[in-house]
């Protein structure tokens, strides 16, 4: 199982997304007087009081998703053609990842104050170039046993 360089790619991913799961992403500083807010998956805790505001939760909620079916597709090493889909379907859920980071960069943080992205906002792109490339070895696999079948 371990042995397959798709699988390696897999559990790669899925440490990246742990890891993004638990460190903060990044800080949000205002531009006049006041401490900077820290932003987390999870929520955006304010600087000046600790009040924690939830907005960004849908953030925590995708990467919450994408790691059940992180760890089925690395265990369904057997099924390839749906080890495939389920790569596709954590690319789909890290895309979401982002898009949402986006969202809430643009929406929901106040207009005084400036985002400042740290090293795990970019854990998300790095799963989802990892599971491009399982997906590609998956698919490459497949072609291979399909080809030696056909041989036969």
């Amino acid at each position: 199982m371990i042995q397959r360089k798709q699988t390696v790619f897999i559990l790669l991913a899925l440490v990246a997304t742990i890891a993004c799961l638990c460190l903060p992403l990044g800080f949000v500083s205002p531009d006049g007087m006041g401490a900077d807010s820290s932003l987390h998956n999870l929520a955006l805790v304010d600087g000046n009081n600790g009040k924690w505001d939830f907005s960004p939760c849908v953030l925590f909620a995708w990467l919450a998703l994408s790691c059940p079916v992180g760890v089925v597709a690395m265990l369904k090493y057997k099924k390839r053609m749906l080890q495939a889909r389920l790569c596709a379907v954590n690319m789909l859920l890290m895309a979401l990842w982002m898009l949402s980071l986006a969202a809430i960069s643009l929406v929901a943080l106040p207009d005084e104050a400036s985002l400042h992205l740290g090293f795990a906002a970019c854990l998300p792109l790095v799963s989802f170039i990892l599971y491009f490339m399982a997906r590609k070895a998956i698919i490459a696999d497949e072609k291979l046993v399909r080809s030696i079948d056909r041989i036969r």
